[in-house]
């Protein structure tokens, strides 16, 4: 303050202090010198599509061995009207079966020593509950999609809908309600399965022109139709009809409980601690 010949109204601070460059960005000018807590408790995990099948009624067939076949009727008598005297033409009955054999579904990820012996997070459980969710997620992907040979077969056949795909509308909804009805099957747990692209298009989608308010996907329990009706992105988006390429989804209805998923295994976690031991991993 002598030296600038003014009055101190609280701290001075010398003019070539102000001219250092230290700052917290630059790892150099300070940055060095400022800690970074790590909060493990507060762990973001992924987000993911929801697992939806086994709450709508799908079975699970547990603790399978060998292939599995599940009889079938495919044709039923016949029933004739016939004149006094007469005799109706003999008729019998048809079956089949449906056939189950294992596919193998796998993940597999390569952990260090140092981070298993660094991490703050228990790294290796966090791993094996991932691990355990993504199989899970392929699992139920393969039952809605799947497209066979290595994989099961999924419920996805066919998708109704305009030659190049179609916005969803009422007519629509009902119009796979009565499919699965002239097919007698509308029996059992009966609901509607998409995902979340079709439910927001739905929410703004009236029934009928000039019926304000009144969108095809409504609130409650049973929201599509009288029927309930869940989401999951597991059910694709991506989907090409005619020359709408890869922007199409599908909507599912159906008896659920018809949906089988064979287990020959459970989850099994097998901990290799030897294929890259030079590495250290």
């Amino acid at each position: 303050a002598k030296r600038n010949g003014k009055a101190s109204q609280g701290l001075m601070v010398p003019y070539d202090v102000l001219k250092r460059d230290l700052t917290v960005g630059t790892a150099t000018a300070g940055g060095h010198t400022v800690a970074t807590d790590l909060l493990s408790g507060d762990f973001i995990e992924l987000l993911r599509n929801a697992i939806m099948l086994p709450g709508m009624g799908a079975r699970v067939l547990t603790g399978l061995v060998g292939n599995i076949a599940i009889p079938r009727q495919t044709g039923a008598a016949t029933a004739y009207w016939v004149a006094e005297s007469g005799a109706p033409t003999e008729s019998q009955q048809a079956f089949n079966q449906l056939t189950m054999s294992p596919k193998t579904v796998g993940a597999y990820t390569d952990i260090s020593r140092k981070l298993l012996l660094q991490s703050s997070i228990d790294v290796e459980s966090f791993v094996q509950g991932d691990l355990a969710r993504v199989l899970g997620l392929a699992i139920q992907s393969a039952a809605i999609q799947g497209g066979g040979s290595n994989e099961p077969t999924g419920i996805l056949g066919t998708v109704a809908g305009g030659t190049n795909g179609l916005a969803p509308t009422w007519a629509h909804i009902i119009e796979l309600e009565t499919d699965v009805s002239v097919a007698n099957a509308d029996i059992g747990s009966l609901a509607y399965l998409t995902n979340a692209k079709v439910r927001g298009k739905l929410k703004g989608t009236e029934k009928f022109s000039g019926t304000n308010g009144n969108p095809v996907w409504a609130d409650g329990n049973t929201p599509l139709n009288g029927y309930a009706a869940a989401v999951t992105n597991a059910v694709p988006s991506n989907l090409t009809k005619g020359s709408s390429s890869g922007v199409c989804s599908a909507i599912i209805f159906g008896n659920f409980a018809d949906l089988v998923i064979g287990m020959w295994g459970g989850l099994d976690l097998t901990v290799d601690p030897y294929s890259n031991s030079t590495s250290g991993t």
